[in-house]
């Protein structure tokens, strides 16, 4: 992508500066609150907003929203990400200021990841009486991977991202990786998980499913993992997961199969209990979707009244058309 002289003047302005330019470093490794870059950088709070209001001028950064805190992340334009890296990658880690700066860093990721922690101590008891009933998660896991496949893609969306699994193990494929939550608590569990991983191509941020907070007709990927038997109006997500797909992209969901246990409604806020082939062929339809394969993953043997769990993967319906004329750019076409 080719810019004016003038902006990309502007944009060397803005990041040819130390301040700005650790920034840059720390936040090509996640993302980051202004506290977490004031205790790193050991500057102010005014000024290092100062340096992040030049940095968001020049289109470098973006800030979201999490409840009453505000997060900070490299853009999500290719452009932006791709001069980013390209700056970043040519310094030393070793530099002095930018190794005290990383293990700064690394101080702030662990006290993450001891929240988290916590976190899981409190609520491990509810959700390992769910996990008992149904097949172990690596078992689909590696379903999911063969499914999906080993060929790199641009971009991956987790709607209902959780623990930010999926992310994890498709990071190796995808370029750009979003994961959407609405519990902030989860979030952090994520972010925790993330760091730990070492996994620098994917965000998480809050958001409802119902309205994404993500580009439409962006994704090659997007996924649903456990998601859609907590909805009123899983149909709605399902169009709404559509929407954010790129021509001829996948989304795949794991969910439930029909059952009856009526203590999963009553005692975990499950809404639904399990989906149909039939059901999930009607709405992937009605989204304009091709149900292409599903998977069945029976229960654990030996568990009385288990769960089996599903995979369903539908793709786009529309294709990309390569252009000879317009030097191989891709256009839509509709079938």
């Amino acid at each position: 992508m080719r810019v004016t002289l003038d902006s990309l003047v502007d944009t060397l302005k803005a990041a040819a500066e130390s301040s700005r330019l650790r920034i840059l470093a720390l936040l090509f490794r996640g993302d980051l609150t202004v506290s977490d870059l004031t205790e790193i950088l050991n500057q102010s709070q005014p000024r290092v907003s100062r340096h992040l209001k030049l940095l968001l001028e020049a289109g470098l950064i973006e800030r979201y929203q999490e409840g009453s805190w505000a997060y900070f992340r490299i853009s999500d334009s290719d452009a932006a990400r791709d001069f980013v890296e390209g700056l970043v990658s040519r310094i030393n880690d070793g530099d002095p200021m930018i190794e005290r700066d990383l293990e700064r860093l690394a101080s702030v990721k662990r006290r993450r990841q001891e929240r988290a922690a916590e976190y899981f101590s409190r609520n491990a008891a509810s959700w390992d009486e769910i996990r008992s009933l149904h097949v172990p998660d690596r078992a689909v896991e590696t379903a999911l991977l063969k499914l999906v496949g080993k060929r790199p893609f641009q971009s991956m969306l987790d709607l209902g991202t959780g623990t930010g699994r999926l992310l994890e193990i498709f990071a190796p494929l995808y370029r750009r990786g979003l994961g959407i939550d609405m519990s902030r608590e989860m979030l952090a569990v994520a972010r925790a998980n993330l760091d730990k991983a070492g996994i620098s191509n994917a965000q998480v941020r809050q958001g409802d499913i119902f309205a994404p907070p993500a580009d439409r007709d962006a994704y090659d990927l997007v996924t649903m993992h456990q998601v859609l038997h907590y909805l009123d109006e899983p149909a709605l997500a399902i169009r709404e997961a559509a929407r954010l797909l790129r021509p001829s992209g996948r989304l795949v969901i794991v969910d439930f199969a029909p059952h009856a246990l009526e203590f999963l409604r009553e005692e975990h806020a499950h809404m639904r209990l399990g989906f149909s082939d039939r059901q999930i062929s009607e709405w992937f339809s009605e989204a304009g979707l091709d149900l292409e394969e599903t998977q069945d993953f029976e229960p654990r043997s030996g568990v009385q009244g288990g769960l089996t769990v599903k995979l369903w993967l539908g793709r786009d319906r529309r294709l990309l058309i390569a252009d000879p004329s317009q030097n191989n750019a891709t256009q839509r076409e509709t079938v």
